[in-house]
């Protein structure tokens, strides 16, 4: 298929699917604003003691600033694409794990699939955010990068039992026999011929992760177990909550960051649920 077949199909993909086009722009828009927005907006402002604290929003601050003389609209500027970058590497390293363990096991099943089953099912068991809390605690320096990994380490087990239903089943289609009898077996068939069938599949499995992960991050760091030199939008939640923001009146301080996390969690779930109609409805077609 060229370059152009490719453009056309995933447009008519896109025109087929509203909720999915609505969920994309509003993500890309997030996006700009988070990436682009330093272009624009002096995130000096953001340091502490750079304005005068405790300032409503005017032609000055357009959001405000908050107790510690923090420009509100600088500060979201800089949290956003952290926020971002987390539940982003946090998805892609939870889902990869679980992507290659669910492959191994629903090809393989034997031994293989008894091993990486069981484990993923007793780690299921355990209380995540127990986990993360007691990991986070003990850790003496919280980075962005740091809290990514940590979410990620409890992120695998459900991608590994849904990507290992769906070998399960597509080891059993027409074409992977043939690919057998054409001489591909092991490693190779399994990311051959199982793999590039399962994108759709893995993609809508992505927004789902990403999202999870941003979830567990923000809980984190409104206990106040986040990265305490990086602005994040857990964070700005968690320094509002501790210097009672909300008994202040103070609504600028902590609706910015609520309002971005609303934006962000809907185009998130506007996207995984165009996704998850588009790959149904593949599998309806292809079986």
């Amino acid at each position: 298929m060229s370059a152009s077949s490719r453009l056309r199909h995933a447009g008519k993909a896109l025109a087929s699917e509203p909720m999915l086009t609505a969920g994309l722009a509003l993500l890309l828009a997030v996006c700009l604003f988070a990436f682009f927005g330093p272009l624009v907006i002096n995130i000096e402002l953001a340091q502490i003691g750079a304005s005068v604290p405790r300032q409503r929003p005017g032609l000055e601050h357009l959001l405000g600033s908050d107790v510690q003389g923090r420009d509100i609209l600088a500060a979201l500027v800089l949290a956003t694409p952290q926020t971002l970058k987390i539940g982003f590497f946090a998805g892609v390293i939870g889902l990869g794990l679980g992507t290659v363990l669910g492959l191994l096991a629903g090809y393989f099943r034997g031994w293989t699939d008894t091993v990486i089953r069981t484990f993923a099912d007793v780690v299921m068991t355990i209380p995540g955010i127990a986990v993360l809390v007691l990991v986070a605690t003990n850790v003496r320096s919280m980075t962005v990068a740091l809290m990514a990994v940590i979410v990620a380490g409890l992120a695998w087990m459900y991608p590994t039992r849904t990507i290992r239903a769906q070998t399960l089943s597509m080891r059993e289609r027409p074409y992977v026999d043939i690919a057998r009898l054409n001489g591909l077996g092991g490693i190779e068939l399994v990311f051959a011929e199982i793999f590039p069938n399962l994108l759709p599949y893995i993609a809508a499995s992505f927004v789902t992760a990403v999202s999870s992960a941003m979830l567990a991050t923000i809980g984190l760091e409104a206990l106040g177990l986040g990265p305490q030199n990086d602005l994040t939008l857990g964070m700005m939640i968690f320094w509002a909550q501790y210097y009672g923001a909300i008994l202040r009146n103070m609504w600028w301080w902590w609706v910015p960051p609520v309002a971005m996390m609303a934006l962000i969690f809907i185009g998130l779930l506007m996207t995984s649920t165009g996704l998850d109609r588009l790959v149904n409805r593949r599998l309806r077609v292809e079986s």
